[in-house]
């Protein structure tokens, strides 16, 4: 055993010690945190870089940096799946590690709706700044620590912010014929078929019950409250910022749900039914300049 093998850092349950059996850098360890937690799959050298509970709170102070832009997201329904983390880490990016709540990763599918998205010097264009979105993700952290969102596909059914997305934002989107209605009872239903799917994705959803706004230490907070993402432009990871307040919470009634996004974005389909389900009815965000993330 190496002298490292002492190495303790803090788990993403975040009063969550981890303690490293033992310490050949980037190879697979076995390593349990104080709670349990096996996180199997994830390296020594990605473990000792996971984000404490201080550096989960505060990103999501507002920076004090110019916005670029704002946007309206509404009627979010979160669906997420227990993924192996051994899966997960082959497919990001040199810098970026799978982040996890309990020894476990997910991967999430995210319908909602898009409103009043515009540049900080323009208004909202009827036509261009109203659209459906619908992405796959995962959570992940950087060599500094910082917790953020890692896209596999953000499909939408608005040409022009496809294209910006992917010139100006390195960000995988996806055109989409997208469409959706809204039952009398409130329902929506949703649905999506990305450009050369065989089948379209669908979900019907609707709000249920309020929920407390999500604490520190909750897995809603780990899957909900994130504040980065990060894309891959001209070979270089960035990080892009947002800033709204915590999500409002309540429960998701779910008739219909679809993990089809899985097989189109590379990933085996799940073949059950989501681990984890919650909606919000939306925030307001601002939108601040991707910057260079050292590596």
């Amino acid at each position: 055993m190496c002298s490292c093998a002492s190495l303790r850092t803090v788990c993403a349950r975040p009063d969550g010690l981890i303690k490293v059996r033992s310490f050949p850098t980037n190879r697979e360890v076995f390593i349990i945190c104080s709670f349990g937690c096996n996180l199997r799959g994830m390296t020594a050298a990605a473990a000792a870089l996971l984000p404490n509970k201080e550096q989960r709170v505060a990103v999501r102070a507002r920076p004090v940096a110019p916005a670029v832009m704002y946007q309206q997201w509404r009627d979010l329904l979160f669906l997420h799946w227990e993924y192996p983390i051994a899966t997960i880490a082959p497919t990001l990016p040199r810098g970026l590690y799978v982040d996890t709540f309990g020894g476990k990763a997910y991967l999430g599918i995210v319908p909602f709706f898009m409103r009043n998205v515009r540049p900080r010097f323009l208004p909202a264009v009827r036509g261009i700044s109203h659209f459906m979105e619908l992405n796959l993700r995962t959570y992940v952290y950087d060599e500094a620590g910082v917790p953020g969102v890692w896209f596999y596909s953000l499909d939408a059914n608005q040409w022009l912010a496809v294209e910006v997305a992917r010139r100006l934002f390195g960000l995988p989107y996806e055109h989409a014929r997208m469409e959706s209605h809204i039952q009398p009872s409130g329902a929506i239903e949703y649905r999506s078929t990305r450009r050369g799917a065989a089948r379209p994705t669908v979900f019907e959803y609707a709000r249920g019950a309020e929920l407390p706004a999500a604490s520190p230490d909750s897995l809603e907070f780990f899957l909900l409250e994130r504040y980065r993402l990060f894309a891959v432009a001209n070979g270089r990871l960035r990080r892009g910022t947002v800033f709204h307040r915590h999500y409002p919470l309540c429960t998701a009634e779910v008739s219909a749900w679809d993990d089809h996004l899985f097989a189109l974005d590379g990933f085996a389909a799940p073949g059950r039914a989501p681990d984890h389900i919650v909606m919000s009815p939306g925030v307001d965000v601002t939108m601040f300049p991707f910057q260079q993330v050292s590596t």
